[in-house]
């Protein structure tokens, strides 16, 4: 391992400085310096095997696992009357104060040091599983020089581990390990396996060298003790670049040549089809007091899925998303059954972007691009079969429609593509949400704009309607289908129940006589639109747990009626 401190003298301007890893630091005068305090231990890291250490009957080894740090610790087994006592003699100041530490895991450990010329201290734990330090200072006495440090464990228990030991003080003037170099730039770099979200990698072992960073496309992707590392959560069907660098206490070489690698496009596969009149709800991955579901538990009226919602990253325009224990699932495996299962069953089950907390900034080519391999390593890893657009703080559709169209150049003809807008966004196609979804109509799957939480609004006749009316559902529904959607592209949402959103909750029945009215031309209110489009998709609610939560009394009245739509 590391050593805790590492000393290093130069001369600056005619002044000795002498400057310590700790971030201690002292300067003295023209021509003249004064000790600073550092690690009196040798081989302190047991990076040189078990060097300068002496242990009682063969006890200690020195090992590659476990280590704290770096590629070496000790390991020492107590057997019979012995304890399995390792020590050093360390060169010390007189009438000086030192703090002496170590990292110690597994059986009874003990730290101590004999000899101080003052008073003799120890200091001990019991077995651990994971790396502790252990601490304690003593004091030298008038005339000491040197002093016995020393761990042991107890009889009749188990090998314990010790690493990073320390005896910080005052430099005694005896021998000190060489401060190390910052070790060579790594060689032999190649990638090995690749899946649709992995690459490995391997290369050559440089000397000195403690710890590895593994850099992707110049950012840093994770760091490795060893030689090799596999880094995951990538994009399928994308090539990117991998370079290494090789770190110790001294700090990190030059970063290796870089090497290529391209991810596997394998697909989780297309799904069913969207059915030509849809029904489609949000199922909620978290608890708001609504009915807490798993995915099997979601109601088989609905066609389309949306699992809300998928969380942001500190990466513009990346998502990811992190499977809430407060639903109940054991594993994530047990969620891919599950999206599987409905997979099978004739369900398209897409990952949502945004809600009313969420907030996917795209706004450039670079945030573009992270929406879209994101999204897209999110349907090779869960199965999803598309996306569904519900940003509610503001789009730019110039950006918005490059991440969807990357999207859908690497996911194909088959993704499912849904939004679903606030009724202030599809007031006019001039509004970013109205821009985005025509330039995206050939991959459109359908708008489901939510017609709650709204306040009165514009219809297409340039009238004002009050929500929670037939006329409120059709007359803005009109300006969507006027403005250039296909009728296939157009879905009303609502809320499941009163408690699914602050206002806009209308009766299943109210939802039906809207359908039948655009659809049929019948069960119109006041407004009579001045066609019909009958292969109008279908609906939309929040969601599935609130349904749930009222008995499924939306989807049972909703579902059938959508369904048998001409």
């Amino acid at each position: 391992m590391d050593r805790t401190t590492t000393r290093s003298r130069r001369w600056i301007g005619g002044a000795l400085a002498l400057t310590v890893g700790s971030g201690l630091a002292l300067v003295g005068g023209a021509g003249t310096a004064q000790a600073a305090d550092v690690n009196v231990a040798r081989n302190a890291g047991f990076e040189s095997g078990i060097a300068n250490w002496t242990c009682t009957a063969g006890s200690g080894a020195a090992v590659s696992s476990p280590v704290r740090t770096g590629a070496g610790a000790l390991k020492a087994t107590p057997a019979g009357q012995d304890n399995a006592r390792c020590s050093q003699v360390v060169t010390v100041k007189p009438n000086s104060t030192y703090t002496l530490s170590a990292w110690v895991q597994g059986g009874y450990a003990y730290l101590g040091a004999t000899g101080t010329g003052t008073s003799d201290v120890s200091t001990w734990t019991p077995d651990s599983t994971s790396w502790k330090q252990l601490t304690t200072t003593f004091t030298t006495g008038a005339s000491t020089t040197q002093v016995t440090v020393y761990t042991h464990g107890w009889y009749g228990q188990a090998a314990y581990h010790v690493d990073d030991v320390s005896v910080f003080g005052p430099d005694g003037g005896g021998p000190v390990d060489p401060d190390p170099v910052v070790p060579s730039t790594p060689a032999g770099l190649a990638a090995g396996s690749v899946t649709s979200s992995s690459v490995a990698l391997s290369w050559n072992a440089v000397s000195g060298a403690t710890g590895y960073k593994v850099y992707r496309d110049g950012s840093l992707a994770q760091t490795v003790s060893g030689t090799s590392a596999t880094v995951t959560g990538l994009a399928a069907n994308t090539t990117y670049q991998f370079q290494v660098a090789a770190t110790n206490a001294a700090g990190e070489s030059a970063k290796s040549t870089a090497v290529s690698a391209r991810t596997s496009g394998t697909n989780p596969g297309p799904g069913p089809s969207v059915p030509k009149h849809a029904l489609t709800g949000y199922w909620q991955n978290f608890n708001n007091g609504a009915t807490v579901q798993k995915l099997r538990d979601v109601q088989a009226q609905y066609d389309i899925i949306a699992v809300s919602f998928a969380d942001s990253t500190t990466t513009p325009g990346q998502i990811v998303f992190n499977l809430d224990p407060a639903v109940g699932y054991a594993s994530t495996a047990d969620f891919k059954a599950d999206v599987a299962a409905k997979k099978a069953a004739g369900k398209s089950v897409i990952i949502s972007v945004g809600g009313e907390k969420g907030n996917v900034t795209i706004n450039s080519d670079a945030s573009a691009t992270a929406f879209a391999d994101s999204a897209y390593a999110l349907m090779q890893e869960y199965g999803f079969n598309g996306v569904d657009i519900d940003l509610e703080h503001g789009i730019n559709s110039t950006y918005l429609t490059k991440a969807l169209r990357q999207l859908s150049a690497k996911a194909g003809s088959s993704m499912v593509l849904t939004m679903a807008p606030q009724t202030i966004d599809m007031q006019n196609t001039g509004t970013e949400y109205f821009k985005t979804a025509l330039a995206v109509k050939d991959i459109l799957t359908v708008v489901n704009m939510q017609y709650y939480n709204s306040g009165s609004m514009l219809g297409c006749d340039g009238k004002v309607y009050s929500q929670g009316s037939v006329d409120f559902l059709t007359a803005l529904a009109c300006i969507q289908l006027q403005g250039g959607l296909d009728a296939s592209q157009v879905g009303l949402g609502v809320p499941a129940s009163t408690r699914g959103a602050g206002s806009g909750y209308v009766d299943p029945s109210i939802v039906k006589n809207a359908l039948d009215c655009l659809a049929r031309g019948t069960n119109c209110g006041s407004f009579k639109p001045s066609q019909t489009w009958p292969n109008l998709r279908g609906a939309m609610t929040w969601s599935t747990n609130w349904d749930a939560t009222a008995g499924n009394a939306w989807s049972n009245a909703v579902g059938p009626h959508v369904h048998n739509l001409p």
